[in-house]
């Protein structure tokens, strides 16, 4: 393995990707359809493709072929001989679906009562496709929003309160009356239980259509709600008499500028909008969905993996490290699989050390340059990325106006 390898990586066309987004960031030209993700990293589905001197070959079996040169001891030794974090970069034209997590132990169990009654892996009703958790913190390349963790509950009553549905009364009543824990699951359960009732529930397709129109109304005012509002009824206009809406009228509308992320950790429901971003997880694509979506949808196995607390999320910044490089800044997080970081290397460049893990390097602006010792170097345009095993040899990255985003063991 060299010291340093261009990756290629593939594309996820999801319904919900942009059709130009991706293409603009490395230059591709567009496909004519939706371009949602672009995974580097070395996950069996979609793995990017590394050549090491022999012609490009999957991630996944070159690190199983050699796992601790591609990977080294520590690495191994901790997570064992796998790459333990999936990097993205996401793309959303319209809302992926509304979703939440699981634990590692529940990933576990559901993984195995999976593979016990014999569900294929690429089956669309599959939910685990891995044994893993899935942690995931999102950085945003511009605008970006996403729906993120449950509202406290009064302040999601007075939202209710302001879009006045008669069907609704109910829930602001209980809102204001009763604990987070209690009220937020009940009225869940409602919301996702009820769709397609004809009865005039609050999942009702007449109901639905009530509350659109009056997410319209609010979004088109100046009032404190507006801009949730809008989102909303985006998400309305994306996925028409979905219930999903009503779950997603309880969550927190967050917007990110660039360079602002967010964490999510096991157990959050949550829902991105509108936007691109890189994101970086745990090496697992296990997702329990339960609406804005075509996919398979689980709402039972949703429920029993969500955590039921209200929040105000953390929009979070990268911060320089005490005493580290200058030109490097961490976001923070508490997951053993990953770390991003953001890299603008000046003027006077920078060296990459990482002796004990591997890492991932994506060019997000400008244009850089890897290089070795009197050894090989290598350009990374932007969009482009490389791979680097662990090494005691000094790497050396230039590029005065551009800026990577790395990814590495946390």
């Amino acid at each position: 393995m060299p010291l340093f390898a261009p990756l290629t990586n593939p594309v996820r066309p999801y319904a919900w990707g942009s059709v130009t987004a991706i293409p603009a960031l490395t230059g591709a030209a567009p496909t004519g359809g939706p371009q949602a993700e672009l995974w580097l990293g070395a996950h069996p589905s979609a793995p990017s493709l590394l050549d090491d001197g022999h012609g490009p070959r999957p991630l996944d079996r070159l690190i199983a072929e050699a796992p601790e040169e591609f990977l080294g001891e520590a690495t191994v030794r901790r997570f064992g001989p796998r790459l333990p974090f999936l990097f993205k970069v996401l793309a959303a034209e319209r809302a992926l679906s509304l979703q939440v997590h699981p634990t590692r132990a529940q990933a576990e169990a559901g993984f195995a009562a999976e593979e016990a009654l014999g569900v294929p892996p690429d089956a669309p009703e599959r939910v685990y496709k891995d044994r893993d958790h899935k942690p995931e913190l999102l950085c945003a390349l511009g605008d970006f929003e996403a729906l993120c963790g449950f509202r406290p509950t009064a302040a999601t009553a007075a939202l209710l309160d302001r879009l006045a549905v008669p069907a609704l009364a109910g829930w602001v009543s209980a809102l204001r009356l009763r604990p987070a824990a209690e009220v937020l699951p009940a009225l869940l359960r409602q919301a996702l239980g009820d769709g397609g009732d004809a009865t005039g529930g609050p999942g009702s397709a007449a109901v639905l259509k009530e509350v659109t129109a009056a997410l319209e109304r609010l979004a088109a005012s100046d009032g404190p709600d507006a801009a949730a509002c809008a989102a909303y009824a985006r998400a309305a206009r994306d996925y028409p008499g979905d219930p999903g809406l009503l779950a997603a009228l309880l969550l927190n509308h967050v917007r990110l500028r660039t360079g602002q992320a967010l964490h999510l950790d096991a157990g959050v429901p949550h829902a991105y909008l509108r936007g691109l971003g890189v994101e970086l997880m745990a090496n697992s694509d296990n997702v329990l969905r339960c609406g804005l979506t075509a996919k398979h949808i689980d709402v039972p196995g949703l429920l029993a993996v969500t955590v039921f607390e209200a929040v105000e999320p953390a929009v979070l910044t990268a911060a320089l490290t005490a005493g580290g490089d200058p030109s490097e800044s961490c976001f923070p997080s508490l997951a053993a699989e990953f770390r991003l970081s953001r890299l603008r290397p000046g003027d006077t460049g920078v060296r990459i050390d990482r002796a004990d893990a591997p890492q991932i390097l994506l060019c997000t602006a400008g244009e850089a340059r890897l290089s070795a010792p009197d050894g090989p170097s290598l350009r990374l345009a932007r969009g482009g990325s490389a791979y680097l095993p662990p090494t005691t040899v000094p790497v050396r990255l230039d590029g005065p106006g551009a800026e990577l985003h790395r990814a590495t063991v946390g």
